[in-house]
């Protein structure tokens, strides 16, 4: 038996420090909620959920994208149904100036009518969202996803020959009523055609927005397999760990007390 080197207290001291640091490892994981609370503690996984949470960052930042740009085409169509309103009463007031009761007078208090409604049409084209223009020949293109893909909408140009030329019409008399009816017609099969395209774009976003939604949904899942820890799995290891401390903590003081068996032989 020796006393200068305690080779059972020794083993128990190393047994007792990988025990505190497994339980200061388990209560660390279980205060952030997160099992790789070092990169040593899973460095492939680490890396891997760092890359899943960018990509998680930037299908966010798409979304948010594609919710802008059909706030844009709503409020594109909100002017448009207007627009629309105001061209088929335009398109109502050339067939009464077309009444042969009404005298050339009638018909003047009726193109004023035609012209402060094809000026309501006409400003409604430099009409803007956030700076962006709403009526422009300029396509737009919209991020769509994480990568930077895009989705090009064409411009509604509201300066287009259709719409000009309807909106620079007059009623004033029943040969310019008549030619003011088929220009404003022209005009109607436009934007009804404009409408249906802004109608394709908006279904298509809404379905790219929700597809974004399932695919971050998706990627977070996966990141959270990664590097979100068990609580029950972990809560199980903390006392166990707890334990393994409590227990080499009583051993090592009995580990220490050894070495005074040896008094027992000096005293005989």
């Amino acid at each position: 038996m020796v006393i200068n080197t305690n080779t059972t207290a020794q083993v128990a001291a190393t047994n007792l420090q990988h025990s505190q640091s497994m339980l200061a490892k388990s209560l660390a994981r279980l205060s952030s909620g997160s099992k790789i609370v070092e990169p040593s503690d899973d460095a492939a996984g680490q890396a891997v959920s760092s890359r899943l949470d960018s990509t998680i960052d930037r299908t966010a930042a798409a979304r948010s994208n594609v919710g802008n740009a059909i706030s844009f085409i709503q409020t594109q169509d909100g002017y448009m149904k207007k627009i629309g309103k105001a061209l088929n009463r335009m398109s109502e007031l050339t067939i009464m100036a077309q009444d042969v009761t009404k005298t050339d007078a009638d018909r003047i208090l009726y193109n004023s009518e035609f012209r402060t409604l094809g000026e309501y049409v006409t400003e409604a084209s430099g009409k803007s969202f956030n700076g962006v223009p709403l009526f422009s020949a300029t396509a737009l293109s919209v991020t769509t996803d994480g990568d930077g893909s895009a989705f090009s909408m064409n411009g509604i140009d509201l300066t287009a020959a259709e719409y000009t030329t309807a909106t620079g019409s007059t009623i004033d008399s029943v040969a310019n009523s008549q030619t003011a009816l088929t220009n404003v017609n022209a005009a109607i099969t436009k934007l009804s055609e404009d409408r249906a395209t802004i109608g394709a774009y908006q279904a298509r976003l809404t379905h790219t927005a929700d597809q974004l939604a399932v695919t971050r949904e998706n990627l977070m899942a996966a990141s959270s397999r990664i590097k979100d820890v068990d609580m029950a799995e972990e809560s199980t290891e903390y006392a166990k760990q707890n334990i393994l401390v409590q227990s080499g903590t009583a051993m090592l003081a009995q580990a220490n007390v050894l070495p005074q068996s040896v008094l027992r032989l000096l005293q005989n």
